[in-house]
């Protein structure tokens, strides 16, 4: 009774905190014409419940695409319709999808599928909770980015209590909010179809394949139930949700082409068809070793690096990125605080402060600074991130020199983030060089996330669970 009361406690700061945030300002915030992701949600009500269902994604005389057309799978169109109906369209629908949808699963998963004592996972609960950056996107910028990774985080959840059906339901209905998903989409394909193999594709092992198979079919036709009925529905959906003519990257995000255009004018050189087969192969190439290890060795462990691996390589090799995509390696990375914290504290930091020239477009400045303090003590503090930096409790195998480095470089890494951050507010850049402090932070945590994609594979691929699993015993 007790730990559910301070869950309870947890839960209560996590709201409060995002309350606080929403008041200041927003997305867009009195920058007309085309204002931000506010006046975009507002947008998608107005065309969801005026138009009919056919008319949504094309371009009419009532629906003009260039105007934040609807560009998100079905689901989001049908909540666009429901907060429309409902007249609710503030930042309270936010919180509802919060408390419906991802506050449950962080709890679950916190206290069923991780390690240690009671203390400690209500204290998981409390970190992830104050993880700064979804908080800023869904709040401050304003999206609604926790339902689905609220609903990855159910799949994660039910299939780590072995409920494979479900979990793949709750991935499809997450893939079928935002396409960006398809960033978790292998390792969840990789794991259960790894569990069919260990199975026996002769027996029961078929038998799990064609449950999965069906409801991973059924599911999609019911939410692309009013689209199947015309072809060309289905062709203007799938166009609007990989729009390949917007380039290889916009704007300053912390990925490997963006950095690369720095010294290589990529997309000056390359034609567009060409970046996209170039991204489309580095990406996979990327992704197929945590992948094979996964399909060889279908485990939660292997599961969850494998979720981290997979999106981080999307994220920085893959087509069309935009800098608020972080926060899909961001979740299965907040799955690691318990196991791994000071490597997970540092990308989730890291990751917050690669969307510092977004939050100072939106003014929130403030919000930022005040989060990201009030994530890295209590993260910090209540995991003992510095008391976990040995050889084995960072999964380093034979790199036996490395850990010594860990405590050093993260002190550096922080205090060269604040820097970055004040010169950012404080300094004006040189006329010739308009973009160079978004730039300098694009890079700085470009650098970060390669070194802990590095890592994390390292850990995954190197590792044999066995030693994950005594390790974890040793340390609770």
């Amino acid at each position: 009774m007790e730990n559910w009361s301070l869950v309870s406690i947890c839960v209560l700061f996590g709201l409060t905190a995002r309350w606080a945030v929403s008041l200041n300002s927003y997305s867009g915030a009195g920058k007309p014409p085309m204002f931000g992701d506010y006046e975009a949600q507002r947008h998608w009500q107005e065309v969801t419940y005026n138009l009919p269902v056919h008319e949504w994604y094309f371009n009419t005389t009532d629906n003009n695409l260039n105007y934040w057309g609807l560009d998100y799978p079905p689901l989001t169109a049908y909540h666009s319709l429901l907060c429309a109906h409902d007249h609710g369209f503030d930042f309270c629908w936010v919180l509802v999808a919060d408390l419906l949808i991802y506050i449950p699963a962080v709890v679950l998963y916190s206290f069923y599928l991780s390690e240690g004592s009671n203390k400690k996972k209500v204290c998981t609960v409390l970190c992830i909770l104050l993880y700064p950056g979804l908080i800023l996107i869904d709040y401050g910028h304003f999206q609604y980015n926790s339902i689905s990774l609220g609903l990855a985080l159910w799949g994660v959840v039910v299939l780590g209590l072995g409920w494979d059906v479900l979990g793949s339901l709750a991935f499809v209905l997450s893939l079928n909010y935002k396409q960006m998903e398809l960033y978790h989409s292998l390792p969840f394909f990789c794991y259960l179809l790894g569990k069919c193999f260990k199975q026996g594709l002769a027996g029961r092992g078929l038998f799990l394949l064609v449950k999965i198979a069906v409801t991973v079919l059924v599911t999609f036709a019911l939410c692309w139930l009013p689209f199947l009925s015309d072809p060309g529905q289905i062709l203007q959906v799938v166009h609007r949700l990989f729009p390949v003519g917007r380039g290889l990257f916009e704007d300053k995000v912390a990925n490997t082409w963006c950095s690369l255009n720095v010294l290589i004018k990529i997309k000056t050189i390359l034609s567009t068809d060409t970046q996209l087969y170039f991204s489309l192969t580095t990406t996979l190439l990327a992704i197929l070793p945590s992948s094979i290890k996964l399909l060889m060795k279908p485990t939660l462990w292997q599961f969850k690096l494998a979720l981290v691996n997979s999106s981080l390589a999307f994220f920085l090799f893959s087509f069309q990125v935009h800098e608020k995509s972080i926060l899909l390696p961001a979740l299965p990375v907040c799955l690691l605080l318990n196991d791994l914290p000071l490597p997970a504290i540092w990308f989730l930091q890291a990751s917050t402060f690669s969307m510092l020239p977004l939050f100072l477009k939106d003014g929130l400045l403030v919000p930022y600074v005040v989060t990201s303090l009030a994530f890295l003590f209590f993260s910090i503090y209540l995991l003992s991130a510095f008391e976990h930096c040995s050889e084995d409790k960072l999964r380093l195998g034979c790199l036996r020199h490395l850990p010594s480095l860990i405590p050093g470089s993260f002190y550096f890494s922080i205090t060269a983030m604040a820097g970055l951050s004040f010169m950012s507010v404080a300094l004006a850049p040189p006329d010739q060089l308009p973009d160079l402090f978004p730039l300098l932070v694009s890079v700085f945590s470009y650098l970060h996330f390669l070194g802990l994609l590095l890592y994390f594979n390292i850990v995954q691929i190197a590792e044999p669970l066995q030693s994950v699993r005594k390790n974890q015993k040793k340390s609770n």
